[in-house]
């Protein structure tokens, strides 16, 4: 049940500090013990803390809508397959 309750707390935000106290561990060494079981609060924390730096980008590259380049690295594909003859 002491289990289960300081995970509960822990998921809903409650600093581990505050557990220790709760539970009455004299390290918070021994607390974070719940802290790294928990996976869901892990993956909630990456999940906040990623940021789409360009959310508006689109998916082509620039390079993809560069005519002239595309060109140019077409010729050198021919060019490759007369070589390799």
């Amino acid at each position: 049940m002491r289990h289960s309750k300081a995970m509960h707390l822990l998921q809903a935000g409650v600093n581990l500090v505050y557990i220790r106290d709760i539970l009455g561990h004299v390290s918070i060494q021994t607390t974070d013990v719940y802290a790294r079981a928990d996976s869901k609060q892990k993956r909630e924390a990456f999940e906040k803390a990623y940021i789409d730096l360009n959310p508006k980008a689109s998916k082509t590259k620039s390079w993809e809508m560069d005519n002239n380049l595309l060109i140019w690295l077409k010729s050198l594909e021919r060019k490759q397959s007369i070589y390799a003859k």
